[in-house]
């Protein structure tokens, strides 16, 4: 049976038992989960409150959040195995994308000064011993190891070795020109070549990562509640519309039995204008912190707001998904909370689907499947309404993968990997054709 975890899971430290899961869980008491590891969780299945208590420790130790996935098997009574899935996040690369940005940095220790014997260490010791050679400079400031460089044009003439850093010194200001040239430098004049790059490299990467602290800003002044609004309204498929401002209206466009509108207020200040009350909306809503409770006023929970995008990008959510909440008056994260026993329950149909597929796998094309066989190698993650169901899906169109037979049985007529092939070619080929209208999660100014 696999459980995908929402966030309430998280903050109770339990399960919830829904229709698709509770016949796994048939009386009330004590349990024990057993993980891959081999680890044991005492839990605590009460039947009445539809709950699995005692799962926070197996969360904490499998590293466990929201929309990560268990898979839990009946082993005996009392006694359950769990398996965890943790999904892959797409910002998980982000970090290793810095470190190699920042990689590049170690590779500056191998300027090593090879013909001064008494410097043999990275950069730093090489930036202080040449401005000691060439006069009296302050050491703190990396903004003073940059000054160093107009003296150097001008003291080193009586030196014979003083030509090659004159020479360094202009290319100093162009840090792509010493990036490339050290190597080239470093046969005719080691000392200069590999110093003054490293003198130079500090504020080049200083100077590189100044203006990224500004590109940070418009994501954060980006962050405001008609954004959160215009993004749910194109995942949910409503039409956006702002009748005034600090007032934002989303439409159903579903006809005159199904179609609403909910007009939102982004502060109490725009609840005061006469379009708020003005045109002919079915819901109001302010928009407002989970902790403020507005007198007088239904309100919809930026929290909420954020959890309900969340659960529409994992499964599809539609206006007429939502507009029950909606009657209800407030919107909060306990309502969220619903919406994700719905989405789970939608992700789970389609886990059981690819489940079967899984299965059906293992056998050749153009084989008999016997159901009943079948349904022992799948267990008890798939009852038998379920089975039938996916295995109907499978003999229409566009599938075609099974041909039924006299006795409940059915003809695999191709391999699965070639079905999923041939749908996938089906899929490209359809997209291709396909012009989104204008419609749903339009923006109305």
């Amino acid at each position: 049976m696999r459980y995908i975890i929402t966030r309430s899971c998280l903050q109770e430290g339990g399960m919830r038992l829904l229709k698709y899961n509770e016949a796994l869980f048939p009386e009330s008491g004590p349990a024990t989960f057993v993980d891959d590891r081999g680890e044991e969780y005492a839990v605590q299945i009460d039947r009445d409150q539809a709950r699995v208590l005692g799962l926070g420790r197996l969360f904490h130790r499998h590293n466990l959040g929201v929309n990560d996935v268990m898979i839990v098997t009946a082993l005996e009574a009392g006694r359950y195995g769990v398996e965890t899935v943790v999904k892959p996040y797409a910002q998980a690369p982000a970090p290793q994308q810095r470190e190699t940005v920042c990689a590049p940095t170690p590779e500056t220790r191998r300027v090593v000064v090879s013909s001064t014997p008494h410097v043999r260490e990275v950069r730093t010791q090489t930036v202080q011993a040449v401005p000691a050679a060439s006069g009296p400079v302050p050491q703190p400031a990396p903004a003073a190891q940059t000054q160093v460089a107009p003296p150097q044009t001008t003291q080193p003439q009586p030196a014979p070795s003083a030509p090659a850093q004159t020479a360094a010194t202009p290319a100093v200001t162009g840090p792509a020109v010493q990036a490339s040239t050290p190597r080239r430098e470093e046969r005719a004049a080691p000392v200069a070549a590999q110093a003054q790059p490293v003198v130079q490299a500090q504020p080049a990467a200083r100077a590189v990562a100044a203006p990224e602290v500004p590109a940070t800003v418009p994501a954060v002044l980006g962050d405001s509640d008609e954004d959160h609004v215009s993004e749910f309204a194109r995942l949910c498929g409503y039409r956006l519309e702002f009748p005034a401002p600090g007032l934002m209206r989303l439409k159903a466009d579903l006809g005159p039995q199904y179609g609403y509108s909910v007009l939102l207020a982004a502060s109490e200040d725009a609840a005061r204008r006469p379009e708020w009350t003005g045109g002919n909306d079915d819901h109001h809503l302010l928009l407002c912190a989970e902790s403020q409770r507005p007198a007088g006023y239904n309100r919809l929970t930026r929290e909420a707001l954020s959890a309900l995008s969340e659960h529409a990008r994992l499964a599809p959510l539609s206006p007429v998904d939502l507009r029950g909440y909606w009657r209800a008056g407030s919107v909060d994260l306990e309502s969220a909370a619903s919406v994700a026993e719905l989405v789970s329950a939608h992700l789970a149909q389609r886990g059981t689907f690819s489940f079967v597929l899984l299965t059906l796998a293992q056998q050749p094309a153009h084989s008999v499947v016997s159901v009943p066989r079948l349904a022992e190698r799948l267990g008890s993650g798939v009852n038998t309404a379920e089975l039938h169901t996916v295995l109907d899906t499978l003999t229409r169109a566009p599938f075609l993968a099974l041909t039924p037979l006299p006795g409940g049985q059915y003809l695999l007529r191709t391999g699965v990997g070639d079905l999923l092939g041939d749908l996938a070619d089906y899929a490209q080929g359809v997209r291709r054709r396909v012009r989104t209208p204008v419609g749903a999660g339009h923006v109305n100014a």
